[in-house]
């Protein structure tokens, strides 16, 4: 197995884009109580690491079926390395409260394209 750094390179030597982003996956503890009462401090935390050029994406995943919602997130940072995305990942109210825990790994993105339409005056977003 390749070290990270080692296959970043070779990654960026093919010409890939080897832009690090770093993924979060935000766990539910157990108590769905605590769960509940903290979501409006985890919305606003997410909000203010979106202001803060820090939050690319995040948001609910679903189960294995794809029919259940079992309070699971996935959160993708911006950020210098991986003791600063735990950092980021720490100060979520969520994760302070323990009413999930985390999970957080390198992601290389290399390969894809991402075009969207957003509409202001609807608040929507459409994928072609």
């Amino acid at each position: 197995m390749p070290k990270w750094e080692d296959y970043k390179s070779e990654a960026k030597s093919r010409g890939a884009l080897a832009m690090e982003l770093f993924v979060v996956r935000s766990i539910p503890a157990g108590d769905m109580d605590l769960l509940k009462a903290t979501l409006p401090a985890h919305l606003a935390y997410q909000k203010e690491m979106e202001a803060a050029g820090t939050l690319v994406m995040a948001g609910p995943v679903s189960d294995a079926s794809g029919e259940m919602m079992e309070a699971e997130g996935m959160i993708i940072y911006r950020a210098a390395d991986l003791d600063a995305a735990r950092a980021i990942a720490d100060g979520d109210p969520m994760h302070q409260a323990g009413a999930r825990t985390y999970e957080v790994r390198k992601w290389l993105v290399n390969e894809g394209s991402l075009s969207f339409t957003v509409s202001l005056s609807s608040q929507s977003v459409a994928l072609p």
